[in-house]
């Protein structure tokens, strides 16, 4: 725990606060203590604690001098020598006032509050409180106090077993090494590494690749020449898919302030060159910090920009269908507090927001939270307990995809200053909720007639209320993509580019989930072409479309919207259950249905014409539900005329 020069401040004060009188006559020992005073207000401490210190060498029993004596040490970073002067003066205190008493034993307890000793700080603060007056306890500093002691009272009852391990060598080589983020496979880690603690020593950002053996780290080179320049670039972010990286620069010629964040794109496998996010996202201010959605769709960052609540606050902006970035917005005050909110991490299934604060309450310096979405909005953060947060400062944490490990940076201090940064992780705790399991499924995506690849948008959609809840795109150069996303029902899959007919999947009846080799066919756009257009929803022996054709139904609208040259047959398909005639007449009434919604949003009559076929033309035997399923369809196929 750092203490702040306000909280040395109000502990001087305090005790005047209890209008006490010196516990010694000695004129000038009373006088070299005084000058101690006079000294800590013109923040020249070390000459204060060498007056304080001949003060008790003046008069041994000088109660007052071990007390401001301890105070200064402990603002400074040097506690356990606080620890040491403290019980030496509560020693020789034994017949002393209530008030030096509770003075001894407030400052005993805050000592023990900054060594992370929390049993010893509740019952330190347990012993004194009787005896504290009530003007005291009626004090903003004793409220918070208080408040804090029931904390860890609550939490320490709740401990949480983990087991912290600092990576291996050759990750943790530098003097400083920290804000980790891995890609969804958790075989690459990049972090963000500085030679030394100087400001005047730069920062680059450092990747790693896990070893075949699943232990081994490489050694960690800089990312790359395109990305690691003169300036400073650290604490990135990137998707799931490792293909999009955002980054942190300061004082590079295009910022707009004193750092911003600058997005790079994996092109053919190579980084290309990167581009500063413009107006919406930077300011004249601090931004940094940036954590991505899983599908690089939502940005997470922190700044200290007006408009907050605090001084540093979160803010998100939200990636345009054109690639642009929307103006960013702040979280709000269910999240953000007066004080400090920073290193954001949206988790993989992007419903839950870990982040660090010292503006909520927790167990010293900076804590790490979470927040849940709910009903689209972050709910009231929760503290993630002991010993994942203890007295010093926490931030910069980062779970796998996997759920098996929870990366995160652990600073170490010499009196007041941060001496070394490391890498760690731990096994991250089943009692700490991360929503459903996370489905992953990986391949190609190919032309269908050359065989190459396609770079193409894979969108997961949930049906239930046509909401877009992950994009993904393919590899040009390879067709690879790999998509990550929550193990929900009812969703759908569109791989679209233009060009090409789009391919429609359904995720649970097309057995997508935990894919390693999908491989995607999108056929270019021609005369007789044809695809299945899944997702079109009916009742049983009805023809109105259902609410959740309602994404399958805007896609092919957009489909004929941006290709304005192309007419369509919309063919209805049916099982063999039933006569041929009623079949046919069905297929045919369900396949008008889709040309109606076409004509209500805006295609012109002619471009789609609708047939229907009942069970003359069935893709599986209808020997089985499952493959009688398959065959009730639609398909749409390109009319000879294009």
């Amino acid at each position: 725990m750092r203490l702040t020069l306000a909280f040395l401040l109000f502990m001087f004060l305090s005790q005047a606060s209890f209008g006490q009188k010196y516990s010694i006559i000695d004129n000038r020992a009373i006088k070299m203590h005084e000058e101690g005073d006079e000294l800590v207000l013109r923040r020249q401490y070390n000459e204060a604690i060498e007056k304080y210190k001949a003060s008790i060498n003046r008069e041994a029993n000088f109660l007052e001098s071990y007390i401001k004596w301890g105070r200064l040490l402990l603002t400074t970073g040097r506690s356990k020598e606080a620890l040491e002067v403290v019980e030496r003066g509560e020693r020789r205190a034994a017949k002393a006032s209530d008030q030096v008493k509770g003075d001894f034993g407030w400052l005993k307890t805050h000592i023990y509050l900054s060594l992370g000793q929390f049993q010893e700080a509740l019952r330190e603060f347990q012993d004194i409180d009787p005896i504290l007056s009530d003007d005291f306890k009626r004090s903003k500093n004793y409220r918070d106090s208080k408040d804090q002691m029931d904390f860890l009272n609550e939490h320490l009852q709740k401990e949480l077993v983990i087991k912290k391990e600092k990576l291996p060598d050759p990750i943790n080589q530098f003097t400083l090494q920290y804000f980790p983020v891995l890609t969804a496979d958790s075989r690459k880690i990049l972090f963000t590494k500085r030679d030394g603690v100087m400001d005047n020593q730069k920062e680059d950002i450092y990747v790693s690749y896990l070893g075949d053996d699943g232990e081994t780290w490489t050694l960690p080179a800089g990312i790359s020449e395109n990305i690691n320049t003169y300036y400073n670039e650290g604490t990135c972010t990137i998707s799931a898919d490792g293909n999009i990286l955002i980054y942190t620069s300061c004082d590079a010629p295009d910022s707009f302030g004193s750092c911003d964040l600058y997005v790079a794109y994996r092109v053919n496998g190579q980084w290309q060159r990167s581009t500063n996010m413009g107006k919406n996202v930077n300011s004249r201010s601090w931004e940094s910090q940036p954590s991505l959605s899983a599908d690089g769709r939502i940005l997470f960052f922190s700044s200290n920009r007006r408009g907050g609540y605090g001084g540093n606050d979160i803010w998100y902006s939200v990636r345009n269908e054109d690639g642009s970035w929307a103006e960013a917005k702040n979280l709000g005050p269910t999240v953000n507090t007066p004080r400090d909110e920073v290193s954001p991490f949206i988790y993989f299934n992007n419903e839950i927001l870990f982040f660090a604060s010292n503006g909520h309450q927790g167990f010293g310096g900076m804590d790490l939270f979470v927040s849940r979405v709910v009903d689209g909005e972050f709910t009231e953060p929760e503290n993630l307990g002991y010993p994942i947060n203890d007295h010093q400062d926490q931030f910069s944490l980062f779970i796998t995809a996997q759920r098996d490990y929870a990366y995160y940076t652990e600073t170490s201090y010499n009196e007041g200053k941060v001496e070394r940064s490391f890498l760690y992780r731990f096994k991250f705790p089943e009692e700490i909720a991360l929503g459903e399991k996370l489905i992953v499924t990986q391949g190609k995506v190919l032309n269908s007639k050359t065989g190459e690849p396609v770079a193409a948008k894979l969108s997961l959609v949930s049906l239930a209320n046509d909401s877009t809840m992950y994009q993904f795109r393919s590899d040009g150069k390879t067709g690879d993509f790999m998509m990550l996303y929550p193990d929900k029902s009812f969703s759908g899959l569109y791989v679209e580019k233009e060009g090409y007919l789009p391919k429609i999947y359904n995720v649970d009846r097309d057995n997508l989930k935990d894919q390693e080799d999908l491989e995607i066919s999108l056929t270019p756009i021609g005369p007789g072409e044809e695809f299945v257009f899944e997702n079109i929803f009916f009742d049983f022996d009805k023809d109105e479309l259902k609410p959740e054709s309602m994404s399958s139904l805007k896609r092919l609208r957009d489909f004929l919207m941006t290709n304005y040259n192309v007419n369509i047959y919309i063919v209805g398909h049916t099982d063999n259950v039933g006569s041929a005639s009623y079949n046919e007449n069905l297929s045919l009434r369900r396949a008008e249905s889709v040309k109606r919604y076409l004509l209500e949003n805006g295609i012109k009559e002619g471009r789609a014409i609708p047939l229907g076929k009942g069970d003359r033309e069935p893709i599986r035997p209808n020997d089985s539900a499952e493959n009688r399923a398959m065959n009730r369809r639609i398909t749409i196929s390109i009319q000879e005329n294009y």
